[in-house]
């Protein structure tokens, strides 16, 4: 079975003959838009009303990691000066509601908060959280376990280990939510 066929509430579209390849245990909401050079890792989740377009550049979703209701993700093609800006976010990473993600890595567990904008070659390292609202410019990175906040992102803090475990906590309740967002959805298709 077709990720399109296993998902006929969302759109999954290929690209230039590629497709998006999603694991069988991933989920993906109703309204979602997956199109292109995309892959999602076990138990990701990509809900409600999300765009990830991987038509320049490829998009990864490690496993377990969430993209919350809004969330846009895009990549910067290959240009002259460079080859371009892969949207890579790794395993057990929180990415918020409305967050765009463009041209951004995100390490193991890292966080990006709700209406946050990570733009070309920026990257959140491990346990690192890009806070709400907050915006991280072209090539900025965030060091492992650090906070930043604002328009432009500067640094508050560092975490402690009690609140990167927060992080994977986000990612397990949203495992269990797909699963059972998945049931309701395919019980309401049945009836």
């Amino acid at each position: 079975m077709t990720p399109a066929e296993r998902f006929p509430w969302a759109t999954i579209l290929p690209f230039e003959g590629v497709w998006p390849e999603i694991h069988e245990t991933a989920f993906v909401a109703p309204g979602a838009r997956i199109i292109g050079d995309v892959t999602l890792g076990p138990q990701a989740s990509v809900w409600y009303n999300c765009v990830l377009r991987g038509d320049i550049h490829r998009i990864e979703v490690g496993a377990r990691s969430n993209v919350q209701d809004g969330g846009v993700f895009h990549v910067e093609g290959p240009r002259p000066d460079t080859d371009g800006c892969p949207t890579i976010i790794g395993e057990d990473c929180v990415i918020g509601h409305m967050a765009v993600v463009h041209g951004c890595t995100v390490e193991d567990r890292g966080f990006v908060g709700m209406g946050a904008v990570a733009m070309d070659d920026s990257r959140i390292g491990e346990g690192a959280m890009l806070a709400a609202g907050a915006l991280l410019g072209p090539g900025r990175h965030i060091p492992p376990r650090e906070i930043w906040v604002g328009r432009p992102a500067k640094f508050l803090k560092t975490q402690s280990e009690a609140q990167v475990e927060k992080i994977r906590f986000q990612t397990e309740r949203y495992c269990r939510l797909a699963e059972k967002h998945l049931a309701e959805l395919r019980g309401a298709s049945k009836g």
